[in-house]
C-alpha cells in the first residue's frame, strides 16, 4: 500500500481534518488504540495516552514484552475516537453517527526528558490538577515504568470527522435528527479520607 493511501482520505474527503482537530482530538480522548505487527500477527491494546507538543506520550510496565517490542522501532498506529451523536434518518440504511477520528503512525521512541515529566502530563491530562496534590514519583516507580513517545509529523497522521444532521428524509412525516452524545462524570465514590481533593471536585463539576 502508497503511503498517499494512508495519509488522504480517498471516500468522503470532505471530512478530512486539519492540525488544529488532530490536537483536539488527542487533548480530549482519553484512551486510545495502540496497535502494531507482532511476529506476522496483529497486536492492539487500549492504553491512556496524552499529546505532549508534537508528541504523544504513552507509557507502562518495563516488563511488558509488547511495550518492548514497539520501544525497538517497529511500526506502530495510535486511533483515537469521540463518538459526538447519532444521527437518527428515516431508514436504518441512512443512519450515521457525528464523531472525531485521528490515527497516527510513526515509531516509538523512548522519551528524552525525566519520565517523571511524561507521568505528569498523563496524569493532569486525565485528572487536571492531580499531579499538584500527591508527592512525587519514588525511584523505585521510575524504574518499574517505560515511557515511549509517537512524534507527530506532517504527513503521518489523518483525521476524519462528520457533524450535523441526517440528509433529506424519503418520507418528510418521519422523525430524524440527532441524538447528542458526551462522557460524563457521576458523583465520586469515597474509599479513603473526608471529602474529594479539589481536582476531583472540578473533574465531576462539583467546583
Amino acid at each position: 500500500m502508497s503511503t498517499d493511501a494512508l495519509t488522504r482520505l480517498h471516500r468522503k474527503p470532505d471530512r478530512a481534518g486539519d492540525r488544529a482537530l488532530l490536537d483536539e482530538i488527542l487533548d480530549e480522548v482519553k484512551v486510545g488504540t495502540l496497535s502494531t505487527v507482532i511476529d506476522g500477527l496483529p497486536w492492539s491494546v487500549p492504553m491512556l495516552f496524552a499529546r505532549d507538543g508534537d508528541r504523544i506520550l504513552i507509557h507502562g510496565s518495563t516488563g511488558a514484552g509488547a511495550l518492548r517490542h514497539v520501544a525497538t522501532g517497529a511500526p506502530v498506529t495510535l486511533t483515537a475516537f469521540v463518538l459526538d451523536g447519532l444521527v437518527i434518518a428515516d431508514t436504518l440504511f441512512d443512519h450515521s453517527a457525528n464523531y472525531r477520528s485521528a490515527v497516527v503512525r510513526g515509531t516509538l521512541d523512548e522519551v528524552d526528558v525525566d519520565p517523571s515529566h511524561a507521568l505528569d502530563v498523563l496524569s493532569d491530562k486525565l485528572i487536571p490538577g492531580r499531579p499538584d496534590e500527591v508527592r512525587t514519583h519514588t525511584g523505585k516507580e521510575m524504574a518499574a515504568t517505560a515511557v515511549l513517545a509517537l512524534p507527530i509529523r506532517e504527513g503521518q497522521w489523518i483525521t476524519k470527522a462528520r457533524s450535523g444532521p441526517p440528509g433529506e428524509p424519503e418520507d418528510p412525516s418521519q422523525w430524524t435528527g440527532v441524538v447528542p452524545a458526551r462522557i460524563a462524570y457521576d458523583p465520586p465514590i469515597t474509599s479513603t479520607g473526608d471529602e474529594p481533593p479539589d481536582s476531583v471536585r472540578r473533574l465531576v463539576g462539583e467546583n
